[in-house]
Order: structure tokens, then sequence, then C-alpha cells
């Protein structure tokens, strides 16, 4: 058996429509944003669904109960979803933090921020969480761009660096297929964040 993981980006903030990297900070959702999480929700209506998991910052909170504002389905707050920890660039310019990427994958940001890894590692434990407790059913994930980058890595092979490189392009979900006695993606002799990519 499996877990079908459906990946959304929370809508777009306020931030974003700036062009400040929010990082680990609340963040709020613009008026496009509010109406692109309805229409989040909209899409996704009668999809089997069992689950909803959102990061617990406060702009993918707010994706989430726009959404599904019945609460159904249900929708758990996980702080292994937040964006990586810019540290001191938490709220700085979002081409700053663009530049850095690279070097931020096993060296965290400064100001007792993250490193990429770091994410991969939050995302992995979650992962083995979400195998155990919904095998064989859907479920929906809204986080941020870290997230996306780590899920990549972990269930579809791209490697981390590549996944920096990229630009960011919109798209309506990804869909990950996540083994239901999920060992990691090497069979658990070695995590990613372990390996050279």
């Amino acid at each position: 058996m499996a877990v079908e993981l459906i990946y959304e980006t929370h809508a777009t903030t306020t931030d974003n429509e700036a062009g400040i990297a929010t990082g680990r900070l609340p963040g709020r959702l613009s008026e496009r944003g509010r109406r692109q999480a309805r229409e989040l929700g909209e899409r996704r209506r009668g999809q089997d669904i069992a689950a909803v998991y959102t990061s617990d910052l406060h702009r993918a909170v707010e994706t989430a109960a726009l959404a599904f504002p019945d609460g159904r389905p249900p929708v758990h707050r996980d702080p292994r979803l937040r964006e990586c920890d810019y540290g001191a660039l938490n709220g700085g310019p979002a081409e700053l933090v663009a530049a850095q990427r690279l070097r931020r994958v096993d060296e965290p940001f400064p100001g007792g921020g993250q490193s990429y890894r770091q994410v991969l590692a939050a995302t992995d434990a979650l992962l083995h969480d979400l195998a155990g407790r919904w095998d064989g059913r859907r479920v929906l994930l809204i986080a941020h761009s870290a997230n996306r980058w780590a899920l990549a890595c972990l269930l579809g092979g791209v490697p981390l660096t590549e996944s920096l490189r990229a630009p960011f392009v919109w798209q309506p979900g990804w869909t990950y297929t996540l083994p239901g006695d999920w060992p990691g993606p090497d069979g658990g002799s070695a995590r990613p964040w372990a390996v050279s990519s």
C-alpha cells in the first residue's frame, strides 16, 4: 500500500507581492492569495482527501482555513512543514535569500537560521508519521517552497541542489507516492542529507 500525497503551496502573500522572503515570520495572504486559497478548496473538493496537513505558519494556516472552511477534511497543523528559517534574513529581500540558497544546503542561514538539509530531515520525519497513519489514503499538504524541494528530493529523486537552482514555477499541486512502509529514499541505510548532491 501507499499514501498519495498532494502538495500545494500556500497562497500568495503580501510579502510575495512586495518581494520579501517571509521565512519563519507568519505572513498574511493578499486579496489575490485569499482568492487562490478558495480556488484551491474548489479544485480539491470531491477528491476523497482523508486529511490536510499544513505548516503552522499563519499564511499556510490561513490558506487551509479559506480552502476548507467547514473543517472537512480535518486540518492538522505541523511545525515540520514550516518554511526554512532564514535567520537574520527572515523578512528580508527575496532576491538576497535566493542568491544564498546554494550556500545554505549544509550551512545554516546566519543569525540562527536553518540549512536546507535540516528541512529535509524534518520532512522525512513527517513522512514516516504519514506513512504509518494514512496508508492507502490520500493526504493534502499545504506548505512552502523548501518543503516542495524536500518532497522532490525525498520522493521524486531530484537532487536538492537542482531544485534550489530552478526558478519557482507555480502549478496547481504536485502529486507524490509515499510507500506505506517508508524507509526513506535509499532503503534506510543513509539519508539524502548525508549524501553529496
